[in-house]
């Protein structure tokens, strides 16, 4: 049930304006504000505040920042057993920790909110298979 309310969720925040650190559905989101209203959504309330951060931030701290929240608050998925409804998280370069985060919608589907593009539904083409790093179940109520 959680995985269903989780991707209808994902889906009704399609057209969100990119927004830097918004999490607006319809207003503005980037792709952490996606998730945190898709969370929002489905148990209430943030698991925890983020705080404020730059574009360049996951360069750079050097940490897997995103992964560890996530991990707090989710449970980890071997990235050959990801279903739809699983969060999805990317390093964009292969040097850099994970700093772009997407939710899997179904089987190569994902929904995310990327810079200077609205929140949208796009396939989980080999550039982005490429670039998985991480990925967390959301947790049962």
């Amino acid at each position: 049930m959680i995985r269903d309310a989780v991707i209808a969720e994902a889906r009704a925040w399609i057209g969100t304006p990119y927004h830097h650190q918004a999490a607006l559905k319809g207003v503005g989101c980037d792709c952490l504000g996606l998730v945190r209203g898709v969370w929002r959504a489905v148990y209430g309330a943030d698991p925890e505040q983020p705080p404020a951060y730059t574009r360049d931030w996951a360069e750079t701290l050097r940490r897997e920042t995103l992964a560890e929240a996530a991990s707090r608050h989710m449970l980890p998925v071997a990235l050959d057993a990801v279903e739809p409804g699983d969060l999805l998280l990317f390093a964009i370069s292969a040097d850099a920790p994970a700093k772009h985060c997407a939710i899997l919608t179904s089987p190569g589907r994902m929904v995310h909110a990327i810079e200077s593009h609205p929140v949208a539904e796009v396939s989980l083409v080999a550039w982005w298979r490429a670039r998985l790093r991480f990925a967390f179940r959301f947790p049962e109520l």
